[in-house]
């Protein structure tokens, strides 16, 4: 096969940042294809810096690379100015070790981890050399695939994409390569069709054009399989012992910046926590922890190998690691490394970030805490599930500030079902009352409150909710910014509204929206999650093109009865349970962890054949979410009295 590198090398001098174009990273593969394997090229819709530290991608890079039948390359969607220079040189979407062509793989499996990156997508498949619909291909184009937590609603995707995966990736990547290492096997008489239908055949896998989908005007009246082949529902893949997957073994180390670049230890997978806003809590059930001794050895290997000093433990929930405050003592006390390692917890539930966690932390480099109330006011939390009292939140932004950090981040969404402006404005009050704790440790605290729209996700509670416009959003950054303003220390960061909505177009979206993310791509609509190219026209100008709406399509409230676009496709979640978690919701009643408690019967753990376990009697040290709490007062902070010092 022939390299592209003599046409690539010219062009890296016209263009920022050429060694996102080189590979050549510590850990890389650089694998020899030959006869009998399944050549995959595993492409991030986003740019290599964004790209790069993804662990899903890199774990599937090594299992691939493991199998005597099967080789995997890497590529990343080329930046505007590589993309205009790869174009007019006539070179094609290109892996980063070989720096072969698109069309020298088999596979082209695109990582979906975010909505607003469709059109990268399209322009991928085009720049690869591939028909872009998949009803064009024929048997001499590569297989299209695409996983990530995206697929559990991919019809806006599913005349570009042939298969997607649903689910944890790990057995499934190997099922999928002997279907197609067999199919290979056929020569000259294989058809495409055929390769479909034996990828239906693979759980957790869903072929969109072996489904029909009927309407009435805006709606979605059925999902039916079209062929004998297709299962009339999909579920989801789960591993049920995180322990027999300590991927990645050889993490990539970058040649050039990107982000999250240290070693990335995934502690656990999965959140019982029940937020209802959250789809990756929901679709990732159930939980599973990794051995602490296994998580241990894998610092220990990953900072040998990479030289990394700072090292990321990474869940849903950090701090609910059953063996969180040992394991952080272990990498601060040098038992993981002979050099200092400072330890970054990217994922804080603040009802379980205790003093003696901030304590270990601070024995290292401080890397910055993150904090994520999400809701305003106490009646919000409940409303959204995210049982964080103010004194949890007051109580964790002390230990912080008194172990000697002085920036604290709080995270927060606007446009919560049923939000009033007072539990908007309630964000402005936490954050004014977490800069007084600071100024009582520290001088000059910085408290930055991060506010996002909320977009309603399939397969969660809110799922049937129509989302805030962008102006209403908008209304309330500007209540937000007019009462954070008095506060020295206190300062304000929000999304933009209007790629908040475009979001939920493709969040939501049925099959019809397809037609409107290629408007959006033909019209030059590329890297629509970069705030220097987005452009809402382009989404309005195609939407009205097809005869859809905003409203219609992102604004409206769901219906019990209504066909939701991916009520075939299952997370393992009972549509019951959904439902009645919907009303508890605006009832304003919670529910507690079920890690903690009895099970609630949502169907995560049965349908997988899995047991419920009620980890422990006791919850995660500080954790109040499962302790028999009073819902009614988590307002509240006790008064605390101090003897005076004369």
């Amino acid at each position: 096969m022939e390299s592209l590198w003599p046409r690539i090398e010219p062009l890296l001098d016209r263009v920022a940042k050429p060694a996102r174009y080189i590979g050549g990273e510590q850990g890389a593969t650089v694998p020899v294809h030959g006869a009998g394997q399944v050549a995959w090229l595993l492409v991030y819709p986003d740019t290599y810096e964004i790209g790069l530290p993804n662990q899903g991608l890199q774990i599937l890079y090594e299992l691939l690379n493991e199998r005597d039948d099967a080789l995997a390359e890497r590529s990343y969607a080329p930046w505007l100015d590589m993309e205009s220079a790869m174009r007019g040189a006539a070179v094609p979407l290109f892996s980063v070790e070989n720096h072969l062509g698109a069309r020298a793989f088999h596979v082209l499996a695109f990582n979906l981890s975010a909505e607003l990156v469709y059109t990268n997508v399209l322009n991928l498949i085009d720049l690869a050399g591939v028909a872009v619909r998949g009803a064009e291909r024929t048997v001499a184009d590569p297989l299209v695939l695409a996983g990530g937590h995206c697929t559990f609603n991919p019809e806006p995707l599913a005349d570009f994409v042939d298969a997607f995966v649903l689910g944890d990736g790990e057995e499934v990547v190997g099922e999928i390569n002997e279907v197609v290492r067999g199919w290979l096997a056929e020569g000259e008489g294989r058809t495409r069709p055929g390769l479909l239908e034996g990828l239906a055949s693979v759980e957790g896998v869903y072929v969109p054009s072996l489904y029909r989908v009927d309407y009435d005007g805006p709606v979605v009246t059925a999902i039916v399989p079209a062929s004998p082949k297709a299962p009339p529902m999909v579920v989801k893949r789960t591993i049920s012992d995180l322990a027999e997957w300590p991927y990645p073994k050889r993490q990539l180390v970058p040649l050039t910046e990107v982000v999250h670049d240290r070693l990335n230890v995934e502690v656990f997978r999965g959140c019982t926590r029940g937020c209802r806003f959250c789809q990756a809590g929901m679709i990732t059930r159930p939980v599973r922890e990794r051995p602490a001794t296994q998580v241990r050895s894998m610092i220990r290997a990953g900072l040998e190998r990479t030289g990394y000093d700072e090292v990321a433990l990474t869940s849903l929930s950090t701090a609910d690691f059953s063996s969180i405050e040992d394991t952080v003592k272990a990498v601060v006390g040098g038992e993981c490394g002979d050099q200092q390692v400072s330890v970054s917890l990217p994922s804080l539930r603040v009802d379980a970030f205790t003093v003696a966690t901030a304590t270990q932390i601070a024995h290292a480099r401080r890397t910055g805490l993150t904090f994520a109330p999400e809701g305003g006011t106490w009646r919000m939390r409940r409303i959204i599930n995210k049982l964080i009292t103010e004194e949890d939140l007051y109580s964790a932004v002390d230990a912080a500030f008194s172990n000697g950090w002085r920036r604290v981040k709080l995270y927060f969404l606007i446009g919560l079902p049923t939000e009033r402006d007072e539990d908007v404005l309630g964000i402005a009050e936490l954050g004014r009352r977490c800069v007084e704790i600071g100024r009582s440790h520290v001088r000059g605290p910085t408290v930055v409150a991060s506010v996002g729209g909320f977009v309603p996700k399939p397969q969660t509670p809110f799922q049937w909710f129509g989302q805030d416009t962008a102006g209403e959003l908008r209304r309330k950054v500007h209540l937000l910014k007019d009462a954070c303003r008095g506060t020295r220390g206190l300062s304000l960061r929000w999304h933009d509204p209007e790629a908040t909505v475009v979001e939920g177009l493709a969040s939501r979206g049925d099959r019809r929206m397809g037609a409107v993310i290629e408007r959006v791509w033909r019209a030059g609509g590329t890297f629509q999650e970069w705030s220097e190219c987005f452009d809402l026209a382009l989404w309005e100008d195609a939407l009205a093109a097809e005869g859809l709406s905003l409203d219609t399509v992102a604004h409206r409230d769901r219906g019990a009865d209504e066909v939701l676009p991916w009520d075939h496709l299952s997370a393992g979640l009972h549509r019951d349970f959904l439902w009645s978690d919907w009303q508890d919701a605006l009832a304003q009643v919670a529910v507690e962890d079920c890690r903690w408690t009895p099970c609630y019967d949502c169907g995560a753990c049965t349908d997988a054949g899995l047991e419920h376990v009620v980890a422990s009697g006791v919850p995660p040290a500080g954790g109040s979410q499962g302790t028999g709490q009073d819902l009614s007062v988590g307002d509240r902070v006790p008064v605390r009295f101090t003897a005076a010092v004369r």
